[in-house]
C-alpha cells in the first residue's frame, strides 16, 4: 500500500514563489503533497524594476508538475486588493479550497533614509505589509465561510516570511526593516 504524503489533499498559495525562498517553499509544499498556486509578479529586478512576467512562476509550476504535483500560476500583484482576491479565488476554483497561505512576496528599494523617495518607502511597505494583509483577508474569509458551512473548525494555516532585518535594521534598507 503506497504511503500518503503529509499534505496530500491540501492546497497552498505561495506568494513571491518565482525565486529564492518562495520558490523553495512552493517546491517543498508540492513535494509533501499539496497542490500549489505559484504566485509571482515576475519582475526581473530584485528592486521591482522591469515589469510583470510569467516566466519565474511558470518555471516553478513546471518543475512541480514534472515531479508529479499539481500547480497553478498566478502573476498578480498581492499589494493590489482585487488581484489578491483573485489569487485566493484561483486556488479555491482550481483545487476546491485553500488550506495554506505562505506570504513571501517582497521587493527592495535600497537607499539611505536621507536620500530615499516617498515612493521607494511606500512601494516596499505596500508589498510587504499590504500584500500580506490582502491575502490574509481573503484567505481568512474563505476559512470562516468553510467553518460556518461545516459547523466545525477547518484546516487553515498562514506563514508570513520575515527577516532578521527587523531586529537590527539595515542602514541601506530602512523601509525593508520597518516592513519586516
Amino acid at each position: 500500500m503506497p504511503m500518503s504524503l503529509p499534505l496530500e489533499g491540501l492546497s497552498a498559495i505561495v506568494t513571491g514563489a518565482g525565486r529564492g525562498l518562495g520558490r523553495a517553499e512552493a517546491l517543498e509544499l508540492a513535494r509533501l503533497g499539496a497542490a500549489v498556486v505559484v504566485n509571482d509578479y515576475g519582475q526581473p529586478g530584485r528592486d521591482g524594476s522591469g515589469g510583470a512576467s510569467t516566466g519565474p512562476a511558470e518555471e516553478v509550476a513546471a518543475e512541480i508538475r514534472a515531479a508529479g504535483g499539481r500547480a497553478l500560476v498566478h502573476t498578480g500583484d498581492v499589494s493590489d486588493h482585487r488581484q489578491a482576491r483573485e489569487l485566493v479565488e484561483s486556488a479555491i476554483g482550481a483545487f476546491g479550497k485553500l488550506d495554506i497561505l505562505v506570504n513571501n512576496a517582497g521587493i527592495l528599494r535600497d537607499r539611505m533614509v536621507f536620500s530615499m523617495s516617498e515612493d521607494e518607502w511606500d512601494s516596499v511597505i505596500r508589498v510587504h505589509l499590504k500584500g500580506h494583509f490582502n491575502t490574509i483577508r481573503f484567505a481568512s474569509a474563505h476559512w470562516r465561510e468553510r467553518s460556518k458551512t461545516a459547523g466545525a473548525p477547518v484546516y487553515g494555516r498562514i506563514v508570513n516570511t520575515s527577516s532578521e532585518a527587523f531586529l537590527a535594521g539595515s542602514a541601506g534598507q530602512p523601509n525593508y526593516a520597518a516592513a519586516k
